[in-house]
């Protein structure tokens, strides 16, 4: 199948297929005579895979651990379940940090009057600058 449906099929726009390849991620996919890629089932399977990983929030580079686990049938499940281990905290630190910027955030809400004063905590919090930098 050429980019296009591969692209379709995936669930990977043809840009991120080409930037996939151009980065080595994928391997360079053949070529008909006039130069067009072309996929085969396996290349699709490749990229759905690619796709669910990204979906997951893995980087690039973890995704090249991931499938090069993937293609090794000799592949420890303690290596993959430590790649997913080390995702799941890096999205615990986020979500942290995320509920930290959600409850400051909530905090100044709530103590802005929101009427037609001019006065704004939010507004004087922002005007404050970051943390330790204070005037």
């Amino acid at each position: 199948m050429n980019i296009g449906e591969a692209a379709k099929a995936s669930g990977v726009s043809a840009k991120m297929i080409r930037y996939y390849e151009a980065t080595g991620l994928i391997p360079a996919a053949g070529r008909t005579g006039a130069g067009y890629r072309v996929y085969t089932g396996t290349e699709v399977q490749m990229l759905r895979f690619i796709r669910r990983a990204r979906d997951l929030g893995f980087p690039v580079d973890k995704i090249e651990e991931l499938l090069a686990l993937w293609r090794d049938r000799s592949r420890h499940s303690a290596d993959v379940k430590r790649l997913a281990q080390e995702q799941i905290d890096g999205l615990e630190r986020k979500i942290a940090e995320m509920q930290a910027m959600k409850d400051s955030l909530q905090h100044l809400a709530d103590a802005c009057c929101g009427d037609h004063r001019p006065d704004c905590p939010i507004l004087t919090d922002l005007g404050s600058g970051p943390v330790g930098q204070r005037a």
